[in-house]
């Protein structure tokens, strides 16, 4: 184990906005402070899945929660614990005796509402008296407003289920996005002289409003493109029940066939619709790609 303590900011982070920002700002001002090393503990899966039995759709998966702590926030050391039933059994002083030990924590910080352990016992009160008793620095961050409301994954992700991208990026503190692999499509796009990349939503993953966005494409190499992207089932030309992200890109040729994307939504333009043929499809597609141009203009 290294001697280099870590200052933790500690809780599950779906979505990492700005009130989480405040844990991690606070995270990297005690690391500064005390010598330490900033980092992030969090849990692959939500624990309401288990201490609830239902599945909360998540903002984003764990490995996009890491890419925004380490690429907006600069926090490279990212931890994550598999949240199972002998985690969510285990009594809570046990849990942060573990933690501080397996990982040298020296500084722990948390969200007001943050609890752990058995039946969730372990509360941030608890936690910052745990602390003080044994030399650790702890601190409790106090809720994050905005618009008089407390900011909340909960609610970023009603915004996000409403196709409302704008008002979620204001909560967030950066554009919704979902990154994975380019897969092939049916190549209509191509065929109608408007190509596509195709990416599908990882499991667990929230599926916004079925509709076209305007968004960007960030691609591995790190350019960025503006785009059309329509989210659902593209009715006329699928049968398919499976939502699909299909975005056209603005100024772009290439194949990007099994690499990864980022795509970034900035604005709904319009819901997904079915339409009699190709041809009038291709024509919103111009349309749409039209209307994100201007959008970033």
């Amino acid at each position: 184990m290294s001697d280099i303590k870590r200052a933790i900011a500690l809780g599950f982070f779906d979505g990492v906005h700005i009130g989480h920002g405040a844990l991690l700002e606070k995270t990297k001002e005690r690391a500064a402070q005390s010598g330490a090393s900033p980092a992030v503990l969090s849990f692959d899966v939500h624990p309401d899945n288990l201490v609830f039995g239902r599945e909360t759709p998540l903002i984003n998966s764990a490995e996009d929660r890491t890419d925004v702590i380490r690429r907006i926030y600069g926090i490279d050391d990212v931890v994550f614990l598999h949240f199972n039933r002998a985690l969510m059994e285990m009594p809570w002083r046990e849990f942060i005796e573990n933690i501080i030990s397996q990982l040298n924590i020296g500084w722990i910080v948390v969200g007001h509402d943050f609890c752990f352990g058995y039946k969730g016992e372990g509360t941030a009160r608890r936690l910052k008296d745990y602390c003080l008793a044994h030399d650790i620095g702890c601190d409790i961050i106090t809720p994050v407003m905005l618009d008089g409301r407390v900011v909340s994954s909960t609610y970023i992700r009603s915004l996000i289920a409403q196709g409302d991208m704008e008002q979620a990026r204001r909560y967030l503190g950066h554009p919704y996005f979902l990154t994975n692999t380019v897969c092939s499509g049916y190549h209509l796009g191509t065929k109608m002289g408007t190509p596509t990349t195709n990416i599908f939503f990882p499991q667990g993953v929230l599926v916004p409003r079925h509709g076209v966005y305007v968004t960007r494409v960030v691609l591995q190499d790190g350019r960025s493109y503006a785009a059309a992207t329509n989210v659902g089932v593209r009715p006329t030309v699928s049968n398919s029940t499976r939502a699909n992200v299909e975005s056209h890109i603005l100024d772009f040729s290439g194949n990007l066939y099994g690499q990864k994307a980022r795509v970034e939504f900035y604005s709904f333009i319009r819901p997904e619709m079915k339409f009699d043929d190709v041809q009038i499809l291709s024509s919103h597609i111009k349309h749409d790609s039209e209307t994100a141009k201007n959008y970033f203009a």
